[in-house]
């Protein structure tokens, strides 16, 4: 009897995949596979206009003035601000300022990224504030990309090119957005005000009393005892702002995570309350938790991050299985917040920075683009408008924390 061959070896079933041998296997038609679908979806399950939701720890370091936790997807980041003091002799040819302006003419202007409608008056005085701040490096941020925060940072390593670069983003946006002011830096001098005496007159007649003397009496009269004559207060130091943001685990571009860790440093960093003693010729500072004063911050500045899926240079290959339809006929997405596994497929990338000003009007203060070309003024419009409900979801977050 002939043996019959069993009709599985003559018809061998095709080769199927799990779902994440194929996101491996090829990336970029896996996530074009997903959008292309009638509800749109990423394989996150997020709409492309939709962004993961932050989650914020405070109060976590208790050897820091200010510190936080911020976990966004499978991004998570803690954030470490130490204040140290720098005394004024300490900088090379310091000079305060003794006139509206100065500070600008002598540090050149660098930084402005102010609200037009503001008074000139404030205007100026924060374009100081941020030149003297960046003149005197008062703000130090150090971003490190942790061992084991990513597949692509290995033990050992020296501090990464990309590492260097988010922590001058940092420092960048610090000053630009004019977020801290030096008031709350400068530590102060007040001299003691002199009194002013006057002897007493003598006797019409010299007396032959051995107990008669002139008394010199402290002088009360306000014509010679003036606030004009007071010694002008002196600043002999200034609060330098050491921030370490370490990332504990990577997916996805960094900067609004990073950011969004930093301002909830900042809004529960307590500076101590300093002074200058003339005695000790140094800086006292209070021990008193009491005494110590929360940062006033301008304005809460938000990041948002955006990745363009662009598959019009894949050609047939990539679209071949899609059906023929508006929904299958689209090469281009624009994903807000991507993930670690979309920002390796996406060739363009846009950063935008927005606030509240003073009265409602949401302000624009920083727009980064790196890559591709899809991105036009149109489509800028709509990614200004998803990074403002951005900054609503920040904004809750962080107030909330």
């Amino acid at each position: 009897m002939i043996a019959q061959t069993p009709i599985s070896s003559i018809h061998p079933q095709p080769l199927s995949f799990p779902p994440s041998q194929f996101a491996k296997l090829a990336p970029r038609s896996y996530l074009h596979a997903h959008l292309s679908l009638p509800n749109g979806r990423r394989p996150s399950g997020r709409l492309p206009s939709e962004s993961r939701k932050p989650t914020i720890n405070t109060g976590s370091l208790t050897h820091c003035h200010g510190s936080a936790v911020v976990r966004s997807g499978d991004t998570a980041v803690v954030c470490g601000i130490r204040g140290e003091i720098l005394n004024a002799l300490d900088v090379v040819d310091y000079k305060p300022a003794t006139k509206p302006g100065e500070l600008h003419q002598r540090y050149g202007g660098t930084y402005t990224g102010l609200d037009a409608s503001e008074p000139d008056s404030r205007k100026s005085a924060k374009m100081e504030d941020a030149e003297e701040m960046a003149y005197l490096s008062l703000l130090v941020p150090n971003v490190e990309l942790s061992t084991g925060c990513s597949p692509s940072y290995l033990p050992g390593a020296p501090p990464s090119t990309e590492a260097q670069s988010l922590s001058h983003r940092i420092l960048t946006l610090l000053h630009t957005s004019q977020l801290l002011s030096m008031d709350d830096l400068r530590i102060w001098y007040h001299p003691p005000a002199p009194v002013s005496t006057r002897t007493a007159p003598p006797p019409e007649a010299p007396s032959s009393d051995p107990t008669s003397m002139s008394i010199d009496v402290p002088n009360e009269s306000p014509s010679e005892n003036t606030a004009d004559n007071a010694p002008e207060p002196e600043v002999k130091a200034f609060w330098t702002l050491h921030i370490t943001l370490l990332v504990l685990s990577l997916s996805g571009p960094p900067f609004p995570t990073l950011w969004g860790a930093l301002l909830a440093a900042l809004r529960k960093t307590r500076l101590p309350k300093a002074w200058w003693d003339s005695d000790a010729q140094s800086v006292i500072c209070s021990p008193l938790i009491s005494d110590s004063k929360p940062l006033a911050l301008y304005g809460l500045p938000i990041a948002a991050n955006f990745g363009v899926f662009n598959t019009e240079k894949d050609g047939a290959d990539l679209v071949s299985s899609v059906q023929e339809g508006d929904v299958g006929k689209q090469r281009r997405w624009i994903l807000a917040d991507p993930d670690g596994f979309e920002e390796s497929c996406c060739e363009e990338e846009v950063t935008v920075v927005v606030r509240e000003g003073d009265k409602g009007v949401m302000q624009i203060i920083r727009i980064e683009k790196a890559g591709g070309g899809v991105i036009g003024k149109g489509q800028m419009r709509g990614l200004v408008g998803l990074a403002e409900e951005r900054w609503r979801e920040w904004r809750g977050v962080i107030e909330g924390s």
